[in-house]
Order: C-alpha cells, then sequence, then structure tokens
C-alpha cells in the first residue's frame, strides 16, 4: 500500500477503537476497561506489525541456517556495474560478457584478438594444406579491414607470410612430438590366446 493507504487504514483503526471505548462505556463499563480494550487494541495492532518483520527475520535466518547463501557468486566481491554511470548498453555488454559471445565488435579489435590466437588454431589442424588454407583467409581479411569502409578504429593487424607460419607451424610440431613420452609397447597375448587366435 501506499503512504495515503497506510494513513487511512490508521485512522479507521483509530476510529474502531475509539467506537469500541464508547461501547464499553455506554454498557455501563467504566473508563479502565475502555483503555484496556484500545490497549489490548493497540497491542494486537503492533504485533500484526512485529510479526510480518519477525517473519522476514525467521525466514532469512532459517535460510542462512540451511546455506542458501553461502559461495554466492559474488560473496566478499563488489557488486559489477555499481556506480558506474548510465550507461544505455549495460545489458548488451552483461549479455556478451554472461555467455561468452565472440564474433561482435570492429574489425580491428577482432582481427587482433584473432591474430593473438592463430598459432593455437593453427596447432590444431593436421595438414599443410589447411594451415595455408587458414592464414590466407586471415591475410585477405586484414587486406579487406585496411580499406576501412566500415570505418572503426585503424586496423594495426600485419599480414602472415605463409610459408613463415607453415614452417613454425611445423616446428612446433616437431617440438610437441619430441616432448611426447614415447609409446608403450602392448603386452603379449598370452600362449593360451595367441593358439586360441590362430584357428
Amino acid at each position: 500500500m501506499g503512504l495515503m493507504g497506510d494513513a487511512a487504514e490508521e485512522y479507521k483503526r483509530r476510529l474502531e477503537r475509539a467506537a469500541e471505548a464508547r461501547a464499553v462505556r455506554a454498557s455501563g463499563g467504566s473508563a479502565a476497561e475502555a483503555q484496556a480494550a484500545a490497549a489490548q487494541e493497540e497491542l494486537e495492532e503492533k504485533r500484526r506489525k512485529v510479526d510480518s518483520a519477525a517473519r522476514a527475520d525467521y525466514l532469512v535466518r532459517e535460510a542462512i541456517a540451511r546455506g542458501e547463501f553461502d559461495n554466492l557468486k559474488y560473496a566478499g566481491k563488489p557488486i559489477p556495474g555499481l556506480g558506474q554511470g548510465n550507461d544505455p548498453d549495460w545489458w548488451v555488454k552483461g549479455l556478451i560478457q554472461r555467455e561468452n559471445i565472440t564474433g561482435l565488435g570492429p574489425r580491428a579489435i577482432l582481427l587482433r584478438t584473432e591474430d593473438a590466437e592463430l598459432d593455437a588454431t593453427l596447432d590444431k589442424v593436421y595438414t599443410e594444406k589447411q594451415v595455408r588454407e587458414i592464414v590466407e583467409d586471415f591475410n585477405a581479411r586484414v587486406i579487406d579491414a585496411r580499406r576501412q569502409l566500415q570505418g572503426g578504429p585503424p586496423v594495426i593487424t600485419k599480414t602472415r607470410d605463409v610459408d613463415g607460419e607453415v614452417r613454425r607451424w611445423q616446428e612446433r610440431r616437431e617440438a610437441r612430438r619430441a616432448a611426447a613420452p614415447p609409446p608403450e609397447p602392448e603386452p603379449k597375448a598370452s600362449w593360451w590366446r595367441r593358439l586360441r587366435g590362430s584357428r
């Protein structure tokens, strides 16, 4: 209820208490009985108010006892975005961060990110042809972004030498092979299994 609604309710309760007090006096009751009835009514009103606050306090304490507030995401940390200015795109930025959405933003920044992760991307492929295709595609997109047809920040990402990237990919691959432990020999089958397998 709003402020006016609360005031109206309080006024209504006072009128009811006064009417009860008058009724007690009119029926031959004393002023002490009227005061006792009014005091009882006030006590009940206080209980109603305290009951809702106590109930809320009780529910919070029960939730704490059950551990529902343990290990909350921002426990002991500042709430992100609190105290910052009013950003009209706050929900878009929050969505991108929460969902880890990639591929959105100015091409210059996306190319810088891709350039930083290109070696890891190349290490996932198996053939020299795939490495060449990936590097050639990357170089074509860098050259296209340098034309600045769509505006945005300047493109500072450099193109990559295709043959040099193939050499580096082969060197990293050889280094991984050298660092990997040799495969364990397969255990020899028992004479009984060898005899059964020859039949």
